[in-house]
C-alpha cells in the first residue's frame, strides 16, 4: 500500500482552485466584445492573466517534483540504496530552493503589488559626492530591472552640476515591479574614499529612494483642477534635439499637499502631461495608504525609529566591503554584485520579515 504524502503547502499561501476560478474570469473579459477598445487595459489584463497561469504551472511542477522526490525517498528506504539516499538530498536541496523562490513571488499580495512601479532618487547634501552616489543606485536599479526582465523609462532626469545627479525618476514596468521595489523605499547611505577628494578622505554620503505603485485605472482620489500648478519648461539633458527646443517638460504641483511630479521624456507636452497626472495620482494613492498605516500603527501603539529615521541600508566601500540592511540584518561582503544589480537577498528579506508584521487576509 502507498504511503500518504503531504504535497507542499506553501504556507497556506496558494489557493489552486481560486486560481483556475481567476483564470476563468480573466478569460471572460478577454472574450467580451468591447476587450479591444482600451488596449492599455487589455494588454495589463492580458499580462496579470499571463502570470497567474505561469504560477499555477509552477506550483504543480512542483508539486510534480515533490511527488516525485519522496516516491524515490520511499523505494531507497524500502530497498536500503544509500547512493540514491544521496542523489534524493540534492534533488531536496534543490527543490527547497525552487519552493523559497516561488513563495517569495505569493509574498506580493497587496492590492498594488503586481503593478509597475514609480521610482525616485533624490541625492542628499553633500554636492557631488552625493549626486555621484545617486548615479551609481541609478544603475544599480537598472541592473536590477533588466535581469528580471522589467522595462525601464527614464520620467524625469536632473543631471548632476559635475558628476552623477540631482534627482532621476524612472518607471520600471513589469509584473509585480511595485511589490519587489517597495523593499527599497529608505535612504540608502555610502561610505567610501571620495574619488572627488584630493586628499583621499573617507565620506558618507545619502540618497533617498522613493517608491510608488504607478496608477492607471480609476481611483477613489479627487483632484481639482483648481488645486493644480502646472508649468511648463525646456528639458534637460539627453532625448535629442527637440528636448532643448520646445517647452515639451511638464510640472504639476499639487497646491493642498504640496506634492511636485516633473515628465519630460516624451516629445509631446500633452503626452508628458498625461504621464505627469498619472505620477501625481499614485502619489496621492500612496500618501493615503500611508495615512491609514499612520493611523492603524497608533491604534497599535507603535512607534518609528527617531535615531536614523528611514535609513534602510549601508553601502560600506572603506574601511571594509559590507552591505547591510538595517532592518532585517541581511548583509553581504560582495559590494560589487549588489552594485550590479543583486538585490533579491535584500527585497527577500524584507518581504519575510513583513509576514510576521502583516495580517492575512
Amino acid at each position: 500500500m502507498k504511503s500518504q504524502r503531504n504535497y507542499p503547502t506553501l504556507g497556506g499561501l496558494f489557493d489552486l482552485d481560486l486560481k483556475h476560478e481567476m483564470i476563468a474570469n480573466y478569460e471572460d473579459k478577454m472574450a467580451a466584445p468591447d476587450f479591444w477598445d482600451d488596449n492599455d487595459r487589455a494588454q495589463g489584463l492580458i499580462a496579470e492573466l499571463n502570470a497567474i497561469k505561469s504560477s499555477v504551472d509552477q506550483y504543480e511542477a512542483l508539486q510534480q517534483e515533490y511527488d516525485d522526490t519522496a516516491l524515490m525517498a520511499e523505494l531507497a528506504e524500502e530497498e536500503g540504496d544509500e547512493a540514491l539516499a544521496a542523489d534524493i538530498g540534492s534533488s531536496v536541496e534543490a527543490l527547497l530552493k525552487k519552493l523559497e523562490d516561488f513563495e517569495l513571488q505569493l509574498l506580493l499580495s497587496s492590492p498594488y503589488d503586481k503593478m509597475n512601479a514609480i521610482l525616485e532618487l533624490h541625492p542628499g547634501a553633500g554636492g557631488t559626492e552625493s549626486q555621484d552616489w545617486g548615479q551609481m543606485l541609478l544603475r544599480m536599479y537598472t541592473r536590477w530591472a533588466e535581469k528580471r526582465g522589467f522595462k525601464v523609462e527614464t520620467l524625469d532626469y536632473l543631471p548632476g552640476d559635475e558628476a552623477g545627479i540631482k534627482s532621476v525618476t524612472l518607471l520600471i514596468k513589469g509584473y509585480n515591479a511595485y511589490g519587489y521595489l517597495k523593499a527599497e523605499k529608505g535612504v540608502h547611505r555610502l561610505v567610501r574614499i571620495s574619488p572627488f577628494d584630493s586628499s583621499g578622505r573617507r565620506h558618507t554620503s545619502f540618497v533617498s529612494c522613493d517608491v510608488v505603485p504607478e496608477i492607471t485605472e480609476d481611483v477613489d482620489i479627487e483632484i481639482r483642477s483648481e488645486d493644480l500648478k502646472i508649468d511648463t519648461y525646456r528639458a534637460s539633458g539627453a532625448g535629442g534635439q527637440h528636448i532643448n527646443t520646445t517647452d515639451s517638460a511638464v510640472r504639476i504641483t499639487h497646491l493642498p499637499t504640496g506634492i511636485v511630479v516633473t515628465c519630460q521624456n516624451e516629445r509631446s507636452q500633452i503626452k508628458n502631461r498625461e504621464r505627469a497626472m498619472t505620477m501625481l495620482r499614485s502619489k496621492l494613492v500612496e500618501r493615503k495608504l500611508e495615512e491609514q498605516q499612520k493611523e492603524l500603527d497608533e491604534i497599535r501603539g507603535e512607534q518609528s525609529d527617531i535615531a536614523w529615521g528611514s535609513q534602510i541600508r549601508s553601502y560600506v566601500f572603506h574601511p571594509y566591503s559590507m552591505v547591510k540592511d538595517h532592518r532585517t540584518s541581511v548583509e553581504t561582503g560582495n559590494v560589487g554584485a549588489v552594485m550590479d544589480g543583486e538585490l533579491d537577498p535584500f527585497i527577500d528579506g524584507y518581504l519575510r520579515s513583513q509576514i510576521k508584521t502583516e495580517p492575512r487576509n
